[in-house]
């Protein structure tokens, strides 16, 4: 399994939910949904993987089960992993959605590879 399907589930849901477009592309040995071409949350193994203001990244890294990402040997501000059992319940998973979606209008597009 690389990662979570039920998770996965669980986030195209809420998105279909709140009638918010996506696109699912896979990466980093996960999943990410793009919302307006940009990097807005995913699923990486077990974990949530959110893009959150960093101007609450110290503040969001208190909530359980959340710590930085760490992909290269560096961490990623801006970038927080929740663990399973920061989102088991539906509110939880809510809230931290919420907080990626509040902040993709403000995120800066990747540059497109040619």
């Amino acid at each position: 399994m690389a990662y979570d399907e039920h998770l996965a589930d669980r986030i195209r849901q809420w998105l279909k939910t709140k009638n918010t477009t996506y696109l699912e592309k896979k990466m980093m040995g996960g999943l990410c949904f793009m919302v307006d071409d940009k990097m807005c949350v995913g699923v990486v193994k077990n974990d949530l993987m959110t893009r959150v203001n960093p101007e609450d990244y110290e503040t969001l890294l208190q909530q359980p089960g959340a710590k930085a990402m760490n992909f290269t040997g560096r961490t990623m501000k801006g970038f927080v992993m929740v663990e399973p059992q920061g989102i088991d319940m539906d509110d939880e998973l809510d809230t931290w959605i919420q907080h990626c979606l509040d902040f993709n209008p403000l995120a800066k597009s990747s540059k497109k590879r040619k």
